[in-house]
């Protein structure tokens, strides 16, 4: 008996991963709510949400996407083979003054770039689980509000998405 019970374990295959809690952004508040309030307009899609703020200080605008990564990144970082130091190198040789923080999402890994984009200064918030992909961007003329609207997102709409 005890053999057979050995054969249906290893036929069962591995445990399949949870992904994301909320796979769909069509049902979120593009009023502003998620980034503390101001006369935000936008867009939510079952795979986007775009918010933009033209009267803000600032003129801030967020694009939210949901997608797929499982080309083993989210492995190396959990298991400390890519470090946030080696991903900050290869966005600095893309632009010198960018820089990479790792972000405490878990049961996700996640971090945040912060760069110029022309003018406007940027950060690219980047969360996976599981093989799923929520990539923040966040642009604004304003460097102190971008870098609020990132702190804000992070606070607010990454653990709806992420889940427990």
């Amino acid at each position: 008996m005890k053999p057979i019970l050995a054969i249906l374990a290893l036929l069962a295959g591995p445990a399949h991963a949870e992904g994301f809690a909320l796979t769909d952004l069509s049902g979120l508040p593009t009023d502003g709510t998620l980034v503390g309030g101001g006369s935000y307009i936008g867009r939510a899609e079952p795979a986007r949400l775009t918010l933009m703020c033209p009267d803000c200080p600032g003129a801030p605008v967020v694009d939210a996407q949901l997608g797929r990564q499982d080309d083993g990144t989210e492995d190396r970082v959990r298991t400390g083979e890519t470090t946030f130091a080696k991903l900050e190198e290869l966005c600095q040789a893309r632009d010198p003054a960018c820089r990479l923080e790792g972000l405490e999402v878990a049961p996700a890994v996640g971090w945040m770039t912060t760069y110029a984009l022309g003018s406007r200064s940027a950060h690219t918030v980047v969360i996976l689980r599981d093989g799923d992909l929520l990539t923040l961007r966040i642009m604004s003329d304003d460097p102190a509000v971008a870098r609020s609207t990132a702190e804000t997102l992070i606070g607010t709409l990454v653990p709806q998405v992420v889940g427990e």
